[in-house]
């Protein structure tokens, strides 16, 4: 069954999930994009090109996106959701040349603010395919996006249906609009709580009505189509369990507005969420059996519920861009910390950390990594790898084996950094957010560049 193993006791002093390697050089494959590989050295290498060579003009840390591997998700979701309108979350990551690709792919994008939007019309997505997020989307940026034709905006208050409708009353745009609903299910891994989940910023409550009230105020607005109801239940979701009960709830008020408003919306979104593995406990489930899973209950329901099943629509983020990216770093200071019970722990520090990879600050997240510059043949040590900023919470990776000899000047990888690694970078410490490379076929471009001193001191007016 996928998921991800439930939280327990440590034994000794590392995570009851995480085993001993038998081979510390090896690679978890799961955890890595589809041609990432060690060599007969022990090198990593990706896209046909060995990390530390890629590393080498651009120094570390470094994102390393595989091009291949992206868009093979890309297509994979497309694919097995054939049928179903698949938007890519561009806040995982986006830069110009994913937009692109994310548009070669026959995907469509979904963006949360103005610069997402001006990202993804510079990648060359068509208004149309873009759908547009954000619980407080300011009157220029609704301007702009109903201007501009963008394929829907997911409404997301009162306030501000008034200001969609008034916009589309004083140009005569029209402007395509979904309702934003809480539906009482919140799921993350592989749990889901059905009730008392909506206490959050998103959303009209259906408990409460306020999601048919927004609708029918939609519904009566002159310029303005309701095209359906969104959904989005949590984050590194493993199975389609709590999607079932989102989708009966939504569904049911879909059947409701048909029934009292006489208006049938023609859509539903079921968000996103899909989880990734990050570390050996975790087993996600592939977009084939996703696909398959929502299919089942979306149809079960409708039939249920005696109604024509809308045309759905997903948003798939960190699904596909998280396993298809890297992040290298180059070895500091290595430490040995003594711990109870006579055990110890290896501290690596590395030139990056939570400017580079906010989650496991923010989240309490799990990554593994591994040596990607050399084979060892030292036993492999219980590590921690540890960020240079000052804070004692800048932790890249809290648990896992590495070569008992890791020293000053190794290269270390950390998979699954594609999401929200690079898009929640910050300057922290004044520090200069990372370059991503893309590699396919063995040629590397640098597809975002590093930031330089001048770029930090541009804002800076003193």
């Amino acid at each position: 069954m996928a998921g991800r193993v439930p939280p327990g006791d440590y034994a000794g002093s590392s995570p009851h999930w995480l085993r001993e390697p038998a081979d510390v050089n090896a690679l978890v494959p799961a955890l890595w994009s589809s041609t990432a590989t060690k060599d007969a050295e022990g090198v990593l290498r990706i896209g046909g090109l060995a990390v530390p060579d890629l590393v080498a003009d651009v120094n570390t840390p470094a994102y390393v996106l595989d091009e291949d591997d992206f868009r093979a998700r890309a297509r994979a979701f497309r694919d097995a959701f054939e049928g179903v309108d698949v938007y890519y979350a561009g806040k995982s990551f986006l830069c110009t040349t994913v937009a692109r690709w994310i548009a070669e792919e026959g995907l469509f994008l979904d963006v949360c603010s103005d610069g997402e939007l001006t990202v993804a019309l510079r990648g060359g997505v068509e208004a149309e395919r873009i759908g547009y997020h954000g619980n407080n989307k300011t009157p220029m940026e609704l301007r702009r996006a109903i201007a501009l034709g963008v394929g829907r905006i997911v409404v997301d208050s009162f306030h501000e249906i008034e200001r969609v409708a008034a916009i589309a009353a004083e140009t005569g745009m029209p402007a395509r609009v979904m309702v934003r609903v809480t539906a009482g299910v919140e799921a993350h891994t592989h749990e889901f709580i059905a009730t008392a989940h909506e206490d959050q910023k998103f959303g009209f409550s259906i408990s409460s009505g306020d999601a048919f009230e927004a609708a029918r105020r939609v519904i009566a607005a002159d310029g303005v189509e309701l095209l359906g109801l969104h959904s989005h239940i949590g984050s590194q979701i493993f199975d389609t369990a709590g999607f079932e009960v989102a989708a009966r709830r939504v569904l049911a008020l879909h059947a409701r507005i048909a029934a009292e408003l006489g208006v049938v919306p023609p859509e539903m979104d079921l968000g996103g969420g899909f989880g990734i593995a990050y570390t050996s406990q975790d087993d996600p489930q592939p977009a084939a059996e996703l696909a398959a899973g929502m299919r089942e209950i979306v149809v079960h329901e409708c039939r249920g519920l005696g109604i024509e099943t809308p045309r759905i629509s997903i948003e798939p983020g960190r699904a596909i861009v998280g396993p298809t990216m890297c992040t290298v770093y180059t070895v500091g200071t290595v430490k040995q910390v003594q711990l109870d019970a006579g055990a110890v722990r290896t501290y690596v520090s590395v030139d990056g950390g939570m400017s580079d990879n906010i989650r496991p600050a923010l989240y309490d997240a799990d990554y593994s990594c591994t040596l990607a510059s050399r084979a060892s043949s030292a036993v492999p040590v219980l590590a921690r790898v540890v960020g240079k900023h000052c804070e004692s919470g800048d932790i890249v990776v809290k648990d896992e084996f590495l070569p008992g000899d890791i020293a000053p000047g190794d290269l270390i990888a950390v998979p699954g950094t594609g999401a929200y690694g690079r898009s929640m970078a910050s300057n922290y410490n004044h520090a200069l957010r990372p370059p991503v490379v893309a590699v396919k076929d063995g040629v590397a471009r640098v597809i975002v560049r590093r930031e330089t001193v001048d770029d930090l001191l541009a804002t800076d007016l003193g």
